[in-house]
């Protein structure tokens, strides 16, 4: 699945007031860590991911292997910030991202 350039520029939108709610470190991809990303876009749709690493072609080897082991489309990244999405078709309306501002910013 691949997302459209309008798809994106609403998720970017929508994301820029999120926080980050996963946290990857030196230590790199643990279980733990893998898990929450997991639960946090199974529960959220789209989160945020603070990498929390120095230098650049670290961040970038951790964002492809975020994106193979959460099979997650990944919408941006800026710096050590990383969007990532993933389609979650029984999504609860109060905590999903992309449900609670679907009207945010022209979309629907």
């Amino acid at each position: 699945m691949s997302l459209s350039q309008a798809q994106k520029k609403a998720f970017r939108s929508i994301g820029h007031h999120l926080d980050p709610v996963v946290t990857v470190s030196e230590n790199g991809l643990s279980e733990g860590v893998l898990a929450e990303l997991d639960r946090a876009l199974s529960d959220h749709e789209l989160v945020k991911v603070k990498l929390a690493l120095t230098e650049r072609e670290d961040r970038a080897a951790m964002l492809e292997a975020l994106v193979a082991e959460s099979d997650a489309e990944l919408v941006q990244k800026i710096g050590k910030v990383a969007l990532f999405y993933r389609h979650n078709p029984k999504a609860n309306p109060k905590l999903s991202n992309i449900k609670r501002f679907e009207e945010h910013h022209g979309r629907r």
